[in-house]
């Protein structure tokens, strides 16, 4: 079964099991019931079960799931058997805190550079990155051969950023830019917006 043929709220669930399962395996537990493997993530068990039927068989039933297996094997599906390097776009207090967060390169996404518009943040330092100008960043992201990227910039900005992005040859855009951007049919742009989540907290308040 190819990949277009998955629903996309399937590949929403994987990274969650994929979390969930880390969490057993730091407990030292060596084998999961799909009912065990439901309930830590939220997802009924007959869910977990078919949701794993999209990409084969990968436990026995009456057995259960081998953590370490399932857990290598849904890495693979989500191509995160590789570490992949991300530029980040906006050196502001949310860029800041991003390129600073350990959780990226724990989970696979090297943050490679750094890049901001703002003359006096040029040259700062970020943790171990160097904020670096926007004027190149195009061809930078282009020779580094990087595909993934994440923009912190404001909402004016953000569709400037993403055409550049894709003329770089970007295929995913992790957006915290609070506004909805144009992207072509072949980039995948994923929108973070906590002020949406709120919102949609606070119905059931």
């Amino acid at each position: 079964m190819t990949e277009k043929t998955i629903p996309d709220i399937v590949v929403s669930r994987l990274p969650v099991y994929l979390q969930t399962l880390q969490l057993f395996q730091k407990e030292g537990k060596t084998i999961t019931s799909s009912q065990e493997l439901g309930e830590k993530s939220c997802i009924s068990a007959a869910q977990v079960r078919k949701d794993l039927s999209f990409f084969g068989e990968f436990g026995k039933q009456g057995s259960g799931y081998d953590i370490g297996y399932l857990s290598s094997q849904i890495r693979s599906i989500l191509k995160m058997d590789r570490v992949w390097d991300v530029a980040l776009i906006g050196g502001g207090d949310l860029g800041h805190a991003i390129a600073r967060y350990p959780g990226f390169a724990e989970r696979g996404f090297r943050i490679k550079y750094v890049f901001d518009s703002d003359p006096s943040k040029i040259g700062q330092k970020v943790g171990s990155h160097t904020i670096v100008s926007t004027e190149n960043m195009a061809d930078t992201i282009k020779k580094s051969g990087i595909i993934v990227a994440m923009i912190t910039v404001p909402s004016r900005a953000a569709q400037s950023v993403v055409d550049q992005l894709v003329q770089a040859g970007v295929k995913a855009i992790l957006n915290y830019a609070p506004v909805l951007i144009d992207v072509p049919d072949d980039v995948r742009v994923e929108t973070v917006s906590p002020i949406l989540q709120l919102e949609h907290m606070t119905y059931y308040l």
